[in-house]
């Protein structure tokens, strides 16, 4: 597994994220114009409504972001409220990225939107999609697109292709309107894992069901979308700030209408590393996982494949907290990098993996403290 940090970097300064190889999943369309986002009517419980279904999962696979292959990487889809479902890369140091998918009401029609974005290096951004279609493809395949609530495929979009148990996932970006057009950014392939995670969640939170998560039947005030440097005009249902600031007061700075603090369900973990001398300055990938990574020992057992999130952290930090995290038990395992080479594997040093259980909203922590297995 490659370091996630320049990827991140990627993602949130440009207004990408999830996706597949160097694979089309459909033909080029004609791009809209700003009046031609016409969101998708879910009213029925069909056409589209099925995608939160669908969406919910462990995803495991390969990503490409960038031009820049991953061998190995991984989203935790779970609902969070009877019509509301979230997942989260946590990058660490560098920062994260989010989606969301909820219900809503826009432009009359009751719809499905997501939510993208993340703080990055004191840089916050939220950006806002609409569906506005989908269809039965020829192999049976089931194909959906969302696309910028402002200016649909002008400025950037994202399509989803679900097959069995397998996710296609690509989106394309503009640099937020930049560019004349967007190219693709960024391509997941993943396989569904542990269902069974999500299945308790949707059990907890009676998902799901066809009812507005948040209300955007007034629209956005776009007074407030970002607007680039030496330009008058926003190109992007974004919003944006930056600064040494925390989350809130970033996402208030931004004028963001959707913030953490009002996503039901989540909770934060904050994990304490405590450092010895022969981890001192190393870089520490810190992962929670369904199951052990380590033996009774404390070596690694080679299975990465029940990883739910996965952050990276500089060899200066010794805390980190997790946020936007699905309830749960997970097992939390800190492996030092000391050979160096940005993976974990033979001469790095972790521990025993240790248990914890996150509460719904809650405010947890976890201290770290034996990290002397050299493997």
């Amino acid at each position: 597994m490659k370091t996630l940090c320049k990827v991140l970097a990627l993602l949130l300064v440009i207004g990408g994220f999830s996706s597949c190889k160097e694979e089309n999943i459909t033909p080029p369309e004609p791009t809209p114009t700003p009046a031609q986002v016409i969101p998708l009517d879910i009213s029925a419980n069909t056409n589209g409504f099925n995608f939160l279904d669908k969406m919910q999962g462990h995803w495991v696979g390969i990503n490409s972001v960038a031009g820049v292959n991953y061998d190995w990487f991984a989203f935790d889809y779970r609902p969070i409220s009877p019509s509301h479902i979230h997942g989260i890369y946590e990058g660490g140091t560098a920062g994260n990225l989010l989606t969301s998918f909820f219900v809503t009401e826009f432009k009359n029609t009751r719809t499905i939107m997501a939510r993208n974005g993340g703080l990055l290096n004191g840089i916050y951004r939220s950006s806002y999609f609409v569906m506005d279609s989908t269809n039965t493809l020829a192999d049976g395949s089931q194909y959906y697109r969302l696309v910028d609530c402002y200016r649909g495929t002008d400025v950037m979009y994202m399509e989803l292709r679900f097959m069995g148990d397998s996710l296609f996932f690509n989106s394309y970006t503009s640099n937020l309107g930049l560019r004349d057009m967007p190219n693709r950014h960024m391509t997941f392939k993943a396989k569904k894992r542990n269902i069974d995670l999500a299945q308790t969640a949707a059990t907890a939170v009676n998902f799901p069901q066809n009812v507005v998560a948040r209300d955007f039947s007034s629209g956005f005030n776009e007074s407030h979308f970002y607007v680039h440097a030496g330009q008058t005009d926003p190109k992007s249902a974004s919003f944006l700030n930056q600064g040494n600031s925390d989350i809130l007061t970033l996402a208030a700075g931004a004028a963001d209408p959707y913030i953490i603090s009002d996503y039901p369900h989540l909770a934060y973990l904050q994990v304490d590393i405590t450092r010895n001398p022969a981890i001192a300055g190393k870089m520490a990938f810190v992962y929670l996982s369904k199951t052990p990574l380590t033996d009774q020992f404390g070596y690694l057992t080679g299975d990465f494949n029940n990883v739910l999130s996965f952050p990276t952290v500089i060899g200066t930090q010794d805390q980190f907290t997790f946020t936007y995290l699905h309830p749960g038990t997970y097992y939390v395992t800190v492996i030092a990098d000391v050979n160096g080479d940005q993976a974990p594997g033979m001469g790095d040093i972790t521990h025993i993996s240790q248990s914890i259980t996150i509460t719904p909203e809650g405010q947890q922590q976890i201290t770290i403290n034996n990290i002397t297995v050299q493997n």
